[in-house]
């Protein structure tokens, strides 16, 4: 029984995980500087602590309608091992928290509806409230959306 690591976050009021290991840090969205000619996906750049980092759009990458605002929207900077080498990060409606799953809690989908969908499988939480409906949470498969869109 293995237990993973992955950071929990929210895009539209659906919740979504990657693996804590392509994470490098969080932090609050900030001026992002378009780049003319870039697929929709490609939000821009900005200097984080001096390091040019391209920003990607995971709402209009993976088709997922943008809430409205941006006061809790977040940038997940991901390390540049598994990112492919260049500094990137991806914005997120907001990063909600780590937590360690055990491998039984996780739904594997069959092989031809991950690989359309760049999931890995689906987590299943229990949930806080009183109802105790358990919390479904997509974990996407990162990595492969990156190495298949050849974003670098």
């Amino acid at each position: 029984m293995a237990l993973i690591d992955v950071v929990v976050f929210e895009m539209n009021k659906s919740y979504y995980a990657l693996d804590i290991s392509l994470v490098r840090e969080i932090v609050e969205v900030m001026e992002i500087t378009p780049i003319p000619r870039m697929p929709p996906y490609i939000a821009g750049i900005l200097n984080l602590r001096g390091e040019v980092t391209k920003i990607i759009n995971l709402n209009i990458l993976l088709n997922i309608p943008e809430k409205n605002g941006e006061e809790s929207k977040k940038i997940m900077i991901l390390t540049s091992e598994e990112s492919g080498g260049p500094k990137q990060g991806i914005i997120v409606d907001n990063v909600r928290s780590v937590i360690q799953i055990d491998e039984s809690k996780i739904d594997n989908m069959s092989s031809a509806f991950k690989s359309d969908l760049y999931i890995k499988g689906i987590i299943k939480e229990k949930s806080d409230t009183e109802k105790g409906d358990d919390r479904l949470i997509i974990w996407l498969d990162l990595v492969k959306i990156l190495e298949e869109l050849n974003i670098e």
